[in-house]
C-alpha cells in the first residue's frame, strides 16, 4: 500500500472505545477537496485506494445504472469526467465551454445504456463590460461520438436551471417534471407520448399531491418510495405521508403519517424501513419510518452538525452522518447510539455507496 494511503487509513479513529460492528461489504466512493476520489471499504471504513480527478475539485458523483461507471462533475459545473468503477481509471472527460463562453452543467441524467447523457446547461459569455447569460438549454451529448447531437425543446417551454428529469429503467422514456405535470418523452426524438397531471389529488378529500420521486438503490427499478405532502382541506393544515409510486403504470400506494415536518427520507435495504433527519439549528433528530407497518417508529434528538447528509449502511444496521468536513459519524440504526467517528485526510464534497461492491450490479 502506498505511504499516503497508509497514512490516510491511520487517521481513522474510534471515539468511546473500540467497536467491531461493521456496516456491510459495500464500497464508498468519496469525492474530496484534494481533487481525488477516495475508495473506502465499508466494513472497516478505511481508505483502500484513491485516484485523482483531472477536472479539479469533484463536487458531485453520479453512479451509472449498471454500477460500472461514475460520472464526476467539477466544482465549476463546467466539466464531466467518467471513471470505470472496476479499474478506477478515467475513461473520458468533456466540457462544453469554449473561449469567452462558459457553459455550466446544472443537471446531468445518464442513459441507462451509457450511450449518451442529457445535460441541463446555461451559457455565460464574457463581454467587455458584462456577462451575458442565456436561457437554460437541454442538450443530448453522445458519449461515443463525443459531441452534442441534439437540442431538446423544453416541454411546454417550461425549463430552467433547477428543472428535473429522469430516465425509465429501460431507457425508452425520459420523465420531465414540470409545474403540476410529469411529461413523458420517448428518447428517439424526444417527442411527448404521455403526461400525468399531479395537480389532481390522490383521492377525493385530499389536497394536491407533492412528491419528489427520489431514487434509491434499495427500491425496485421503476419504483420511487418517499415522503409526500398535501393540504388537509378540512383543517387547512399541511400533512405528510409515505408513497410508493410506479411511474410507468401511474400506480401508487400511500399512507398518511400526520402533520408535515421538515424531515428527510432515505429508504433502507429491504425497503421495509427508512430513516430521516430533522436539521434545524438546536434541533437535530433521527427518525425511523416503519414502511411496512405504515407508521413513524421512533424519533430522537442527537448532537448533529449544521450541515450534514445521511446514508444507511449496506446491511441496514448503521447510520452514517457525513458532510461537511473530513469525518463520518457512525450511529447504531436501532438505538441511535453513537458508535464512533472516522476521520480522513481530506474534506469531502459528496459520496456514493455501492452496497454490493465495485463491480456491476447483479441481475
Amino acid at each position: 500500500m502506498p505511504a499516503a494511503l497508509l497514512a490516510a487509513g491511520l487517521l481513522a479513529f474510534t471515539a468511546g472505545g473500540a467497536h467491531a460492528q461493521g456496516g456491510g461489504n459495500g464500497v464508498i466512493y468519496m469525492a474530496a477537496y484534494d481533487q481525488s476520489i477516495k475508495v473506502i471499504d465499508e466494513n472497516s471504513l478505511e481508505i483502500v485506494d484513491s485516484f485523482p480527478t483531472s477536472i479539479g475539485i469533484p463536487i458531485g458523483l453520479t453512479l451509472s445504472a449498471n454500477h460500472e461507471r461514475i460520472y464526476v462533475r467539477d466544482a465549476e459545473f463546467e466539466e464531466i469526467e467518467i471513471f470505470d468503477v472496476a479499474t478506477r481509471e478515467s475513461i473520458d472527460s468533456f466540457t462544453l465551454s469554449r473561449g469567452s463562453s462558459k457553459v455550466r452543467i446544472w443537471g446531468l441524467e445518464v442513459d441507462p445504456a451509457d450511450k449518451f447523457v442529457i445535460l441541463n446547461t446555461m451559457r455565460y459569455t464574457k463581454r467587455i463590460d458584462r456577462w451575458e447569460v442565456d436561457e437554460a438549454v437541454l442538450l443530448k451529448y453522445d458519449l461515443e461520438e463525443k459531441e452534442v447531437t441534439d437540442t431538446i425543446p423544453w416541454p411546454e417551454g417550461d425549463g430552467g436551471r433547477r428543472a428535473r428529469m429522469m430516465f425509465s429503467p429501460d431507457g425508452e422514456y425520459l420523465y420531465f417534471f414540470s409545474r403540476g405535470n410529469i411529461i413523458v418523452l420517448e428518447t428517439g426524438d424526444f417527442t411527448e407520448t404521455d403526461r400525468w397531471d399531479l395537480s389532481r389529488p390522490l383521492e377525493e378529500g385530499l389536497g394536491r399531491f407533492s412528491f419528489g420521486f427520489p431514487t434509491s438503490l434499495h427500491d425496485d427499478p421503476g419504483f420511487h418510495t418517499g415522503l409526500f405532502n398535501f393540504t388537509d382541506p378540512v383543517q387547512n393544515r399541511r400533512m405528510m405521508g409515505i408513497a410508493r409510486v410506479n411511474l410507468a403504470e401511474r400506480d401508487f400506494d400511500f399512507f398518511t403519517l400526520g402533520p408535515s415536518e421538515p424531515v428527510s427520507f432515505r429508504l433502507a435495504p429491504g425497503g421495509t424501513k427508512a430513516y430521516g433527519l430533522v436539521q434545524q439549528i438546536g434541533n437535530y433528530e433521527f427518525w425511523t419510518f416503519d414502511v411496512e407497518g405504515r407508521r413513524v417508529e421512533s424519533r430522537q434528538r442527537f448532537a448533529g452538525r449544521p450541515r450534514m447528509g445521511l446514508e444507511i449502511s449496506s446491511n441496514g444496521e448503521l447510520l452514517y452522518i457525513y458532510n461537511a468536513g473530513s469525518t463520518i459519524d457512525v450511529y447504531d440504526a436501532d438505538s441511535y447510539e453513537f458508535v464512533r467517528t472516522v476521520a480522513f485526510d481530506a474534506d469531502m464534497t459528496s459520496f456514493v455507496m455501492v452496497p454490493e461492491g465495485t463491480g456491476p450490479r447483479a441481475n
